[in-house]
């Protein structure tokens, strides 16, 4: 893997990142299915187990009140946005959202809250007080932003008076409840120089972590590839990150048997010549959006969901993962109304737990980790295998999705005294030996 300062365009990516932010994961909170309550109270009760889980970053889905002119389901989308300086009373007030953001700082915590810059509900007071800022058809009516998002409208970032309005907004919330920075919906459909003037006054107020709901690297927010223009530039001076959205559906496809395994090296490749290391892409097996329309991850990638969770804790790049994973949950959750999440003594937590702490002690694993070197095994078609070495430190990753155990040969440059990071045996590895991998299954070699 290049260092940045090799990267022919590195020069133009300029945003900094918090300092914990390196050896971050990420965890998606969907308050309203999270617990019966449905409140930040009774999600606050979570944070100290998602704390010992890994967690360092907590991004709560919108927390404002939600529209209900052309309202969808009984209790609407969260990302049909009524009031910008509000709360949505079914969450809690104002205090308690504070004292949940209180709460994951005392545990080493950072939180997040899901912006929707991009659109407002029909019934937001901004279309009334100011029309001017909303775009409109032919006949001068509303109109949303992508045809089947009947509940919102879109807004017109051709103004000046609503720059600067969405970013006071966007300052109030820093200010008033101390969160720590944004997860900002369909970002690549507001423009960007709006992004980087809001950053540059956020970062007066805190060092502040920003994530695209984006990726430059495939087409976003609902576009096909002919509508869709990648050079969106959201990661020079906005974002720190943005969803990696190719290799999710590079994972979908792998599991369909459309895409071979090794198709994770284009991947790698393309991403390394767009970015240099020092960015960092977001990895997931879900997310609200997919669970909910595209199918829990158990639907999609079959026997694989374990063997792919790994890879995508694992390779560069930071770690998301969503309410109810560590649950195993096989259920897609209702959108737009309640459907809480059955917990069943969290089969998962522990799975997760191995690869997360891992993932935040572990030089070799840091996000943008600039020394550290990325090292491909080769391997059989069902295999993939791969180790990341920071100096004489290493970690060693092999998964088979295949429904056969397999062996991967190992070259010279694994040989050492590993610890599997689940079984908690020591293993030695040799050149020219093999490394046993189980069926649909995975292996994790911390060098001793």
């Amino acid at each position: 893997m290049p260092h940045s300062e090799l990267h022919p365009h590195a020069h133009l990516f300029q945003v900094q990142h918090p300092a914990w932010a390196a050896h971050a994961s990420i965890y998606e909170v969907n308050i309203r299915q999270y617990t019966p309550e449905g409140t930040f109270r009774a999600f606050e009760k979570h944070l100290p187990r998602l704390a010992a889980m890994g967690i360092t970053i907590i991004w709560l889905m919108p927390v404002h009140p939600i529209g209900q002119v052309n309202r969808k389901g009984t209790l609407g989308s969260q990302y049909a946005v009524q009031d910008y300086y509000g709360v949505n009373p079914e969450f809690g007030t104002l205090d308690e959202l504070r004292h949940l953001v209180q709460t994951a700082h005392s545990l080493g915590q950072y939180v997040l809250l899901d912006w929707v810059a991009n659109h407002t509900s029909w019934d937001n007071p901004l279309a009334e007080q100011h029309p001017e800022w909303f775009t409109k058809d032919a006949l001068g009516q509303f109109v949303p932003p992508v045809a089947d998002w009947q509940d919102v409208i879109d807004l017109d970032y051709s103004h000046a008076e609503l720059r600067r309005y969405m970013t006071d907004a966007l300052l109030y919330w820093v200010r008033e409840a101390d969160i720590d920075g944004y997860r900002c919906d369909v970002a690549g459909l507001v423009p960007t120089d709006f992004w980087d003037d809001a950053r540059q006054e956020l970062d007066q107020l805190k060092s502040i972590f920003m994530l695209a709901e984006w990726d430059e690297l495939y087409p976003s927010g609902g576009l096909t590839w002919e509508e869709f223009n990648g050079n969106t530039r959201l990661l020079e001076r906005a974002f720190n990150m943005t969803f990696g959205l190719r290799l999710h559906y590079l994972l979908d496809h792998i599991a369909e048997g459309k895409q071979p395994l090794h198709d994770i090296d284009v991947y790698l490749a393309a991403e390394r010549a767009k970015y240099p290391p020092s960015v960092y892409l977001m990895h997931f097996t879900s997310n609200h959006d997919v669970n909910s329309w595209d199918g829990t991850e158990y639907e999609r990638l079959g026997h694989n969901v374990l063997p792919f969770a790994v890879l995508t804790c694992l390779l560069p790049g930071m770690p998301l993962v969503y309410s109810g994973q560590e649950a195993a949950l096989k259920k897609r959750l209702a959108f737009f109304d309640k459907d809480t999440i059955n917990w069943q003594e969290y089969p998962l937590q522990d799975f997760y737990t191995r690869l997360l702490q891992l993932k935040k002690r572990h030089p070799a694993l840091h996000n943008g980790q600039l020394e550290s070197r990325f090292q491909r095994l080769p391997s059989a078609p069902d295999i993939y295998a791969f180790i990341r070495h920071h100096g004489a430190e290493a970690v060693l990753v092999a998964v088979n999705i295949s429904a056969d155990p397999q062996d991967l040969e190992l070259p010279e440059a694994t040989t050492g005294t590993y610890v599997d990071v689940f079984s908690e045996n020591q293993v030695l590895l040799q050149p020219n030996s093999n490394l046993a991998i189980p069926a649909h299954g995975w292996r994790v070699l911390e060098r001793l």
